[in-house]
C-alpha cells in the first residue's frame, strides 16, 4: 500500500515537475536523512509532543470530571454548556490568535489541544452517563454495592465504549490543532515552527519532510495511546466486561 502511494506521488512529481511545487520522494528522503541524525530534530519532535500531549491529557481528565458534574447536577450543565458549546463552534485560528496576547507562544498549543478535546470528552462521557441501565443501577442499590462498586461495575463498563471513542477521535484532533497552533505562534524547536520556515523560505522538500514526520508521529502515538487504553481498561474493568469497550478501541 506504501508503495502504491510512493508511486502515486512519483508519477505526481514528474507530471508537475516544479520541484518547488511538489518535491520528489527522492528529493525528501536525502533531506529527511540529513535532518533525521541531528539531536535538533528529536528535541523538535519530542517538545512538540509533549506540547501537545500535556494539552490532551489535562482536557481528557477535565472533560471527564466536567461530564460527571453536569450529569449530577443540572444547574451546573445549565452554567457550563454555553462555555462548552463556544469551544465548540469557535475557530481555532481565533483562540490561537487570542492566545497568543494572554500566554507564551509555546503554551499555545497545549492550550489548543486542550480547548478541541475537552467537549469531545465531555460529550462522549456524559451520553454514557446517560445511557447508563436503569435496571443495572437499581439492581446495584437493592444489593447495596456501594458508591465504588457501583462506579466500577456498572458505571464505567457503560460508559467504556464512549469515553474511549472520545479519546480516539480527541487525540488526531488535538495533534492536528496543536501542529496548526505551532504554525501560527511559532515557538522555538517545533514542528509548526518548521512547517511554517519551509513554506517562508520556499523549502519544499522540508515542508514534505516535517508533513510527513506530522503523519508519521500522529500514527504512532495513536497506535501507543490504543494500547495504553486496553491495557488501563483491561485492569479498571476486567474479565469479559472488557469485549464491549474494546469494540470501539
Amino acid at each position: 500500500m506504501a508503495a502504491f502511494w510512493i508511486a502515486v506521488w512519483e508519477g505526481l512529481y514528474y507530471l508537475v515537475n516544479q520541484e518547488i511545487l511538489i518535491a520528489s520522494p527522492q528529493a525528501v528522503l536525502a533531506r529527511g536523512a540529513q535532518l533525521i541524525v541531528t539531536s535538533e530534530f528529536w528535541l523538535t519532535a519530542g517538545l512538540s509532543l509533549c506540547r501537545i500531549l500535556i494539552g490532551y491529557l489535562i482536557a481528557v481528565a477535565a472533560g471527564v470530571l466536567i461530564a460527571v458534574a453536569t450529569s449530577a447536577s443540572k444547574i451546573l450543565y445549565s452554567l457550563l454548556y454555553p462555555i462548552i458549546s463556544i469551544l465548540r463552534v469557535t475557530p481555532v485560528a481565533s483562540f490561537i490568535i487570542l492566545a497568543l496576547v494572554w500566554i507564551s507562544a509555546g503554551a499555545v498549543p497545549s492550550l489548543m489541544a486542550g480547548i478541541i478535546v475537552l467537549p469531545i470528552v465531555w460529550a462522549n462521557v456524559s451520553e454514557g452517563i446517560a445511557g447508563t441501565d436503569v435496571q443495572l443501577l437499581e439492581m446495584a442499590r437493592t444489593y447495596r454495592f456501594g458508591r465504588l462498586k457501583t462506579f466500577r461495575r456498572i458505571y464505567v463498563p457503560s460508559v467504556a465504549p464512549y469515553f474511549t471513542t472520545a479519546c480516539m477521535t480527541g487525540l488526531g484532533m488535538a495533534w492536528k490543532a496543536g501542529i496548526a497552533a505551532e504554525v501560527l505562534s511559532v515557538p522555538k524547536l517545533a514542528i509548526g515552527t518548521n512547517i511554517y520556515d519551509a513554506k517562508r523560505y520556499i523549502e519544499t522538500a522540508d515542508l514534505f519532510f516535517w508533513t510527513l514526520v506530522v503523519i508519521i508521529l500522529s500514527m504512532i502515538l495513536e497506535k501507543l495511546v490504543r494500547l495504553a487504553m486496553r491495557a488501563v481498561m483491561r485492569r479498571v474493568i476486567g474479565g469479559g466486561e472488557l469485549r464491549g469497550a474494546e469494540t470501539r478501541i
